[in-house]
């Protein structure tokens, strides 16, 4: 028996190509191997007919080209951040200072986004309601919704911009709640900037998705998904459903402008100038009340 001395000539191929070239190669009587590599499979071809091999596959894919992928998931497919669980780490350590050290009730009462004192000038409580919480179990659904959607916010958008949106859109859903009320009524709580984050990412996926064409009636998909999880979320008895409804509408609106004119995540300076601003919003929100 004599060895037939094979090359290897396509390699990094998916299951799917490797099982597609092998069939067109033995279509041909072209002698073939394919072999699983760590970064994926590879052919190797009898030495004596790689040329022809390479034109029978670079015929084929003329012939047979690859269809574009199109993402399906709702709020999948980002990169890896943690810049979420961050702040929800914030949220705690302000809650444990607001019960355990700080008096209680004047803080909520001074920092509370109560609609008369907004629209009385207090526009600082806007912002500074969002780090204040009920209790334990208010908070913990808070700190969840912002560990997950902020950190998808923030590897879109990057991790200083995607907090200067978040918190831009919670902001902008209670100053709309406090025109709506004008008095009477009185919130805390971060879930309007965590429909804010949801908003967001509903609003990207639609506009990523209908860049795509042929697929513009299914790229509303993640803004009915989005609406069902405001509906799902946010319509317990104590929630104030409109606080979440406005921050998901701010989220819409800075998410889909975002989408429209940016196209790439912002540098590091720009993520650094973004993430300062939002610190000193939250910081002077604080100072508010003296």
């Amino acid at each position: 028996m004599v060895a037939i001395p094979m090359e290897s000539v396509f390699k990094r191929l998916s299951k799917e190509e490797v099982e597609t070239f092998g069939l067109v190669l033995l279509s041909h009587g072209i002698v073939h191997q394919a072999v699983r590599r760590e970064n994926g499979w590879e052919l190797r071809i009898d030495s004596a007919h790689v040329a022809e091999a390479e034109r029978l596959i670079d015929q084929y894919r003329e012939e047979n080209p690859l269809p574009p992928v199109i993402h399906e998931d709702i709020f999948l497919d980002y990169k890896r951040s943690l810049a979420g669980v961050w702040g929800a780490l914030l949220l705690a350590a302000v809650h444990v200072y607001v019960y355990t050290i700080a008096d209680t009730h004047l803080l909520i009462s001074a920092y509370a986004a109560t609609a008369g004192r907004i629209l009385g000038g207090d526009w600082y409580r806007a912002a500074s309601a969002l780090l204040l919480h009920a209790d334990v179990v208010h908070l913990a659904g808070n700190m969840a919704g912002i560990a997950v959607l902020v950190s998808a916010v923030c590897s879109i958008m990057g991790w200083g911009v995607g907090w200067l949106m978040v918190l831009s859109s919670g902001i902008a859903g209670n100053l709309l709640n406090a025109v709506v009320y004008k008095a009477g009524h009185s919130s805390i709580g971060a879930s309007t900037a965590v429909f804010g984050a949801l908003g967001i990412l509903s609003a990207w996926q639609v506009l990523r998705r209908a860049r795509h064409p042929g697929r513009r009636l299914r790229a509303l998909m993640p803004l009915g998904a989005g609406l069902a999880l405001l509906g799902f979320m946010g319509s317990s008895v104590h929630t104030d459903i409109l606080a979440h409804l406005f921050g998901f509408l701010s989220g819409i609106t800075i998410g889909g402008l975002y989408g429209a004119t940016v196209k790439n995540i912002p540098d590091v300076k720009i993520q650094a100038a973004a993430l300062m601003i939002t610190a000193v919003i939250l910081l002077r929100a604080w100072l508010g009340a003296y």
